[in-house]
């Protein structure tokens, strides 16, 4: 049997690169004589790190006899039918899963989060992705919108994948990031239009963890360099000294988030990761995914802020500063007994791709 994978894959965004690693993984703990394809911007490196086939995912002739060759597509995890970004974006992936169908392959949405979408996306998800055999998605709001767009197709609510990932059980050394044995908060944003409102808002924060609570603040640009250019910026805003972190390996910025005291998130993969380890965080929901992780686990903290709404007073900024320290045991036994069940509804997904490829 094999299996061909459609994501946001082989762009280096650290993110999608965990995703497609638990993926990996977890196809070849639970079906070992399963083979995997990957399209992906840089197959190369893909194929070598993962130990994959891969294939170029703008080649559309060997994407297609890629898809001949594959007797189960997954489109997934992340965040790929939406227009939010650009319409090219649903247009591709859905376009992936219409091949798919036209050859009579297997077909599934795998743990994705839906939307936003506008009318044009709405129609394309409509029309391109009819006839897809099963789907899981990462949060309520998206199985509601997606069984609304596909009545025909099964959709389940189950949860990221990276809730899978684990790291060593031995401490990792951060000496060469400069972090600990003090603690450090790990901040973690992302370049939108509306950012330049939260600028201050979050600079305050970094500040109120060193300035009152003896953490320092370390940037860590999961996204790569626009997340660099967009840290730097807000660094530059603050009056403490706050690090930027190099860019690493996905198993490095694993180890540096859960060495943290807390984290400050734009990027929903730091949350996630904050989560899987009991690290306390303060969301900053720039995208419904991250209001809806926040929400599925039920997670008592206010967001820092939310992009798209006015900046929060500096007295606002502080309390919840504070309350994100006062409580921290609090919020980590939270959290810790909060992803016991989202891991199970994680292992859900791979569940289901093994109901379509006929394992038990």
């Amino acid at each position: 049997m094999r299996v061909l994978l459609s994501g946001y894959y082989g762009f280096g965004n650290l993110g999608d690169e965990a995703l497609l690693e638990v993926i990996v993984a977890q196809i070849r703990a639970r079906f070992p004589r399963v083979r995997i394809e990957v399209l992906s911007a840089t197959p190369e490196a893909t194929a070598a790190h993962l130990d994959v086939e891969a294939v170029p995912r703008w080649n559309m002739r060997r994407v297609r006899d890629a898809i001949e060759r594959a007797d189960v597509l997954v489109s997934g995890g992340g965040g790929l039918l939406q227009s939010a970004t650009s319409i090219r974006s649903v247009l591709y992936y859905a376009g992936i899963l219409r091949e798919a169908v036209r050859a009579r392959r297997k077909t599934m949405i795998f743990a994705q989060s839906i939307g936003p979408l506008d009318m044009l996306g709405r129609f394309v998800v409509q029309s391109f992705c009819r006839g897809v055999d099963r789907a899981t998605v990462r949060d309520a709001r998206s199985r509601a919108l997606l069984h609304a767009l596909l009545p025909g197709t099964p959709v389940e609510q189950t949860a990221d994948p990276v809730f899978l990932y684990d790291l060593p059980v031995a401490d990792a050394d951060l000496a060469r990031e400069g972090l600990g044995p003090e603690p450090y908060a790990i901040v973690s944003v992302r370049k939108i239009g509306p950012l330049k409102d939260g600028v201050k808002a979050i600079a305050r924060a970094v500040d109120r963890l060193a300035e009152q609570h003896g953490v320092r603040a370390a940037f860590l640009p999961i996204g790569g360099a626009g997340d660099a250019e967009v840290s730097t910026t807000i660094i530059r805003a603050c009056a403490s000294a706050p690090m930027l972190l190099p860019e690493c390996t996905l198993e490095r910025a694993a180890a540096v988030i859960r060495g943290a005291h807390a984290v400050i998130g734009m990027r929903l993969h730091a949350l996630i990761f904050a989560a899987r380890f009991g690290v306390p965080f303060a969301a900053i929901p720039y995208d419904p995914k991250v209001a809806s992780l926040c929400e599925d686990l039920a997670y008592p903290l206010d967001p820092l802020w939310t992009p798209g709404r006015p900046a929060p007073e500096a007295a606002q900024t502080d309390a919840l500063v504070d309350r994100l320290m006062s409580q921290h045991d609090v919020l980590a036994a939270h959290l810790h007994e909060r992803v016991a069940g989202v891991r199970a509804a994680a292992a859900r997904n791979f569940e289901v791709l093994g109901e379509l490829l006929g394992e038990p």
